[in-house]
């Protein structure tokens, strides 16, 4: 870890032009084919689950959170995680992450679906997705498919296809 002041805050609106740059320079113009960006098309991030990394007032890093439906039921899609490619293996990414998934279970959710790499997800308890149990609407290499469990058990009761979660009202007006 650097000597940086690193403050770890929920995402503001006045965030979100900053946010878009930092995901256009860590994911460049192919990031808007990605199945897991389709699922957040359009939709808010939920405000009370995303959050940036601050350094002396200027964004380091973001993680946005955003309700989906899979099958019938509620869940949450993480994503994009990323950190300015100057503060890059500083811990930023973890600390967001941790945030994140720990807000996500405080509010009472019980499922986090993501696709990224399985080994930096498994230490915040990030497992692959059973083949055929969950579909995206997309293409997306299964090893990359990820779940998380908020609550025990939960996975158990989730199948079908992930969908867009058309609206998506404040956390206390949708039951978890």
């Amino acid at each position: 870890m650097s000597d940086l002041e690193i403050v770890i805050t929920p995402e503001l609106a006045c965030y979100h032009e900053a946010i878009e740059k930092l995901g256009a320079t860590a994911f460049g113009p192919g990031r808007f084919t990605r199945t897991a960006f389709r699922l957040r098309e359009g939709v808010s991030p939920e405000r009370e689950l995303s959050f940036v990394a601050l350094d002396n007032n200027s964004l380091v890093g973001s993680v946005r959170v955003t309700r989906v439906i899979i099958g019938t039921d509620l869940a949450l899609v993480l994503g994009p995680l990323v950190v300015d490619p100057d503060h890059k293996n500083e811990g930023i990414g973890k600390k967001l992450l941790q945030q994140s998934v720990s807000a996500s279970k405080e509010l009472g959710f019980q499922l986090i679906i993501l696709v990224g790499d399985e080994p930096y997800y498994r230490p915040f308890g990030f497992k692959k997705v059973n083949p055929g149990q969950i579909t995206l609407p997309g293409p997306v290499d299964p090893v990359r498919f990820l779940y998380c469990e908020l609550q025990d058990g939960a996975m158990t009761g989730y199948s079908g296809r992930v969908r867009t979660c058309s609206s998506s009202p404040d956390i206390g007006a949708f039951p978890v």
